[in-house]
């Protein structure tokens, strides 16, 4: 097994200029956490998210996972959800996906690899009926960007449609949900013009930004 005193080390590095740059930081985190985001984003380690916001420790509550698929059957996430909705008052979640995900390709390519067949089945539930638009295009990478946008529509309705996000609508609780992506050559991330604030219009809001995408 590999020595990994490399990563302890760089830890002490981390803290240190942590501390150097502002001495109370560890402090005044370790006493509060109140994030006003949640994000929903995939397992890809070249995707972090703090980071590619620009927020520190404490400012985004994060859940990953293969391809950022939200299941109403996943208990974990919907664990963080509704800790989020109901414990830390999140005003945002932001579903991002982003391109060249591995397991949206793997999706679409179809290729038997083993227990992650049955998660990637819901991406591959998403494409069905996008399927003639989807091989339309001129490349297959340009298919498997535009499958990585509609999957992100999709999994911001699931969130939306989650019993917690319908509970916090209905109380009066504001909350937007949002749908982005990240570009992995460039570091930038887009808006994919799906926002939903409450209960009303969620298919219509739905399909016409999936049509936008489409270019029906």
């Amino acid at each position: 097994m590999p020595d990994l005193a490399d990563l302890i080390a760089n830890n002490r590095v981390w803290a240190e200029r942590r501390r150097a740059e502002d001495p109370d930081f560890f402090p005044r985190l370790a006493k509060q956490q109140a994030p006003k985001y949640l994000w929903i984003g995939c397992s890809d380690s070249r995707v972090p998210a703090n980071d590619v916001v620009g927020l520190d420790p404490g400012e985004l509550f994060v859940h990953r996972n293969v391809a950022n698929v939200v299941v109403h059957t996943d208990l974990n996430c919907l664990s963080v959800i509704q800790y989020a909705v109901e414990a830390l008052g999140v005003q945002h979640v932001i579903v991002c996906g982003h391109y060249g995900c591995g397991g949206v390709q793997a999706a679409w390519r179809g290729k038997p690899l083993g227990l992650i067949d049955n998660w990637l089945r819901h991406v591959q539930d998403i494409a069905a009926p996008h399927r003639r638009q989807l091989e339309s295009l001129p490349t297959e990478a340009q298919t498997i960007a535009k499958l990585c946008e509609l999957n992100v529509l999709a999994q911001v309705v699931h969130v939306a449609r989650t019993t917690i996000v319908q509970d916090a609508w209905t109380r009066g609780q504001p909350l937007a949900i949002h749908g982005w992506i990240y570009g992995l050559e460039d570091g930038r991330l887009a808006d994919l013009g799906l926002l939903l604030t409450g209960q009303e219009n969620v298919d219509a809001v739905h399909m016409q930004a999936a049509d936008r995408l489409l270019g029906a």
